[in-house]
């Protein structure tokens, strides 16, 4: 229905008025582009490199502000993971952090995992990777679980 793909200011004052004929409304939402600054992104990647496993998250692992923090923290305790090699950083902290995490990694959502400087994904690649065995996997690949039997039982 619309003449054009981007759509003019006047068109679309003229689109959203009351009328039995009209077309459903349709909202476009502009970009919400910030440039991540050089900063905040060197803090970031520093944040990444500092442990093989790194969790952007809400709160802290003994205090999780959320439940997807909550449970992204669950999941790496089941697995296995060394508490040496694993850091996470609260990003309530740091309002930067919070905003800048998302850019970095182009993921709208809190908590964050990185395993080896990789970008995994939030709460719910976590858990999905976790009950399909994925994750275990990548975890013993990359040697980040406590050392031992693992676990596992002969």
């Amino acid at each position: 229905m619309w003449p054009r793909s981007i759509i003019s200011s006047s068109a679309f004052r003229q689109a959203a008025r009351p009328s039995a004929l009209r077309a459903p409304r349709i909202f476009f939402q502009p970009a919400q582009l910030r440039l991540l600054s050089e900063q905040t992104r060197k803090g970031i990647e520093k944040a990444v490199a500092s442990a093989p496993v790194v969790l952007f998250m809400k709160g802290t692992p003994e205090t999780p502000q959320c439940g997807f923090s909550r449970a992204s923290v669950q999941v790496l305790g089941l697995q296995g993971v060394d508490p040496a090699k694993f850091a996470a950083f609260n990003v309530l902290e740091d309002p930067e952090l919070r905003s800048g995490i998302k850019e970095f990694s182009d993921w709208p959502t809190i908590p964050q995992l990185y395993v080896d400087k990789e970008f995994i994904g939030g709460c719910d690649i976590l858990v999905s990777m976790h009950q399909n065995g994925d994750l275990a996997k990548l975890l013993e690949e990359k040697k980040v679980l406590v050392q031992g039997d693992g676990g596992k039982q002969e």
